[in-house]
């Protein structure tokens, strides 16, 4: 069962939210706020499988309340998706640097998000499709490049781990992936278990950053190489 908690200021978003995800077989909403301290305090207190934020709140705001809960000195660390009405970039920057696992826009489709909330749940990272290319791009240009290189990259991933990294940097999910390369979703979930350590990151969400920062992948051609 995936433990998930909610935190939004507008009653209604707040209600809807928590009918659509309670509403899983597999999923329980142990929780909701309705501002940034309560959402705070209630994931410490419950340390949900993945607290859902918004981004505009009473008192601490939901990247404010994410860096508390999955930033470098969070202990324990709980994954963290922002869903939001605003897909203004310097909140999407804010939300990459405080660690989030994922980023979805309220108005995404309702299947989407459940989607979303279950990747979080096993680990992955999901960023709205539609805001990564422009996202990517402008962020990459403000970060320095992490400690792996491109080239140092082509000598530690296999041929099917790049592969795997210029789907997965293009938005697609492990079905997707699964589905391009004809093989089952368990062997891209294996080959993505070796190939994040090896760049050094934590998550697909990362890894996919990665990708666009050392130009593994480029935005204006986002299926080829440099």
């Amino acid at each position: 069962m995936i433990r998930v908690t909610i935190a939004d200021d507008q009653p209604l978003v707040r209600a809807g939210l928590a009918a659509l995800v309670g509403s899983e077989a597999d999923i329980e909403v142990v929780g909701v706020a309705a501002d940034g301290i309560e959402a705070l305090e209630l994931a410490l207190e419950l340390v949900p499988d993945v607290a859902c934020l918004d981004i505009r709140m009473p008192g601490l705001d939901g990247i404010e309340v994410a860096a508390r809960l999955c930033g470098p000195d969070a202990d324990p660390k709980i994954p963290v998706l922002i869903l939001t009405t605003f897909d203004i970039d310097d909140y999407v920057f804010r939300a990459l640097e405080a660690g989030v696992s994922g980023f979805l826009l309220k108005d995404s489709d309702p299947d989407e998000i459940i989607r979303a909330i279950r990747s979080v749940a096993e680990g992955h990272g999901t960023l709205d499709r539609t805001l990564t290319r422009r996202v990517v791009d402008e962020y990459v240009q403000r970060r320095r490049l992490q400690p792996v290189t491109a080239a140092r990259a082509v000598e530690l991933l296999t041929a099917r781990e790049r592969e795997i990294l210029l789907l997965l940097a293009q938005g697609l999910t492990n079905e997707q992936i699964a589905a391009e390369l004809v093989v089952e979703v368990a062997t891209v979930k294996s080959h993505l278990a070796r190939l994040l350590p090896k760049l050094g990151v934590q998550s697909r969400l990362q890894a996919a950053v990665w990708a666009y920062q050392n130009r593994v992948v480029t935005v204006e051609e986002p299926g080829g190489a440099r």
